[in-house]
């Protein structure tokens, strides 16, 4: 088995039983950012010896650290990019393990504004496109502020996604984010529900989901890999296939670091993977055309109900 195979294994094990045991959260897309590194070097440290996380909430973005380390930052106001989303984001090592943004020279310079760290976006919500940043996605407040503490933190925003004019809601989101301090890494689990004041559907289309752009020395094409749980590998053989994890990780700073993005099994269905070699990848549960040449997928949400991701 390859290394980092075997590594990864052991890290998703110790995720399951971490992750089953927070309650109510049925859906979230988590993500596992990883260091090699601090996978062997403290596999037996605690949640209690974890460093605290903390918040700095700003006027526009909540800046998140580990004890004295940056973590990631969330960015809910920004005159370029008409949608919330982290940038930023490090392994507990120090190294940045999304791409700079906005992208340096020595970076890879496409989807500059599309791609900025991590993100949840939609390229057909009820026939507006805010993926692309035709239509806006508004952050209303926070449900739920900042809460500091040893080996975890967490908070809840609530966003209104609008039409391609600004001026009608489609529906809100009330969006739940908790951050975790593990012995192979940073554990972020997204928690999102989207309900509204009339019916909305979400399309089918390649670009719909939580998406993750990594650091440009990640990329297949510069010697990274994409690895699914079924042991496929890269672009060629992940892209449109269902499975239940998505990795993508490669060499930095000398040590193999990546972000391991795990949709809920309780998802309202399987997610296929959106996986490019020039460092992106998203989880997808609507893209049933889009992946499979398959009837189009239309998920509709009746006013009153509400859908959780």
């Amino acid at each position: 088995m390859h290394w980092f195979t075997a590594s990864i294994a052991q890290g998703i094990g110790r995720f399951q039983s971490e992750f089953d045991i927070v309650p109510a959260v049925r859906f979230a897309a988590p993500l596992w950012i990883s260091c090699l590194g601090l996978l062997v070097a403290t596999s037996n440290a605690t949640a209690a010896d974890a460093a605290p996380v903390r918040f700095d909430q700003r006027s526009d973005r909540v800046i998140v650290s580990a004890g004295k380390r940056p973590l990631a930052t969330y960015v809910f106001r920004d005159d370029k990019i008409s949608r919330p989303y982290f940038a930023h984001v490090h392994t507990p090592d120090g190294q940045q393990v999304t791409r700079h943004h906005p992208p340096r020279k020595d970076d890879s310079q496409d989807h500059a504004t599309f791609h900025p760290g991590i993100w949840m976006a939609f390229g057909d919500l009820n026939g507006q496109d805010d993926w692309r940043l035709k239509a806006p996605v508004v952050h209303d407040r926070f449900v739920e502020p900042p809460q500091s503490g040893p080996g975890s933190g967490s908070f809840a925003v609530r966003n209104r996604y609008l039409s391609s004019g600004g001026d009608r809601t489609i529906c809100v989101e009330t969006c739940r984010f908790k951050f975790l301090i593990r012995p192979a890494g940073y554990l972020l689990t997204w928690d999102s529900e989207f309900s509204g004041d009339a019916d909305f559907y979400f399309g089918d289309q390649e670009e719909m989901g939580l998406g993750v752009r990594v650091a440009t020395p990640l990329a297949v094409a510069n010697g990274g890999t994409i690895l699914d749980n079924y042991g496929r590998k890269n672009g060629r053989e992940v892209w449109g296939q269902q499975a239940d994890w998505c990795d993508y990780s490669g060499e930095l700073g000398g040590h193999h670091i990546g972000m391991l993005l795990m949709p809920h099994p309780a998802n309202f269905r399987k997610s296929w993977f959106h996986a490019r070699d020039y460092g992106f990848v998203a989880a997808n549960p609507f893209g049933v055309n889009a992946f499979t040449r398959g009837e189009k997928s239309k998920i509709i949400v009746p006013r009153g109900k509400t859908l959780r991701l």
